[in-house]
């Protein structure tokens, strides 16, 4: 009965070892780069508190490498963006878009932020794709702007400087 075991024991762990990983065949290689990266879907609050925003937007997809980041740059000065947020996303080929959603922390309350959003593969390398600015204003304390901001808070574009 232990011989019996045995042999079925290794014959598994040969098979897992020699027999083709149906799972790794399946993962293509890196998609052709796009060679015009463009916002379909434009920046916008998805949802903020008086010290978090999670930016959302979506683009064509970019191709290149599979691992990317959403880029926020962001600040209180619509001529100095010098704080950065990013966040990790894995793009599916499948797809013709990529929505990407960034965490921007560390904010103060009732405090207007200015704002563009980027994105880039996992190297560092940027996508050729920059969005105007545009400004959210931070709610006061224990408040919170649901997906569809009030007039007057949230996401508004400002004219071009």
């Amino acid at each position: 009965m232990n011989r019996l075991i045995l042999t079925l024991a290794m014959t598994a762990t040969m098979a897992a070892l020699f027999l083709p990983n149906r799972a790794a065949a399946q993962v293509p290689p890196p998609a052709k780069r796009a060679k015009h990266v463009r916002i379909v879907e434009a920046p916008q609050v998805e949802m903020s508190t008086d010290h978090l925003t999670i930016i959302r937007w979506t683009t064509n997809n970019p191709g290149g490498s599979d691992e990317h980041y959403g880029v926020v740059q962001y600040g209180t000065d619509p001529k100095d963006l010098n704080k950065t947020a990013k966040s990790p996303i894995r793009l599916n080929q499948g797809h013709a878009h990529t929505t990407f959603r960034v965490r921007v922390d560390e904010l103060e309350p009732q405090t207007t932020y200015y704002y563009r959003v980027a994105t880039e593969e996992s190297g560092g390398r940027r996508d050729p794709l920059k969005s105007p600015i545009s400004k959210f204003i931070t709610p006061g304390p224990g408040e919170r702007i649901p997906a569809s901001p009030q007039r007057g808070r949230g996401v508004q574009p400002i004219a071009r400087q």
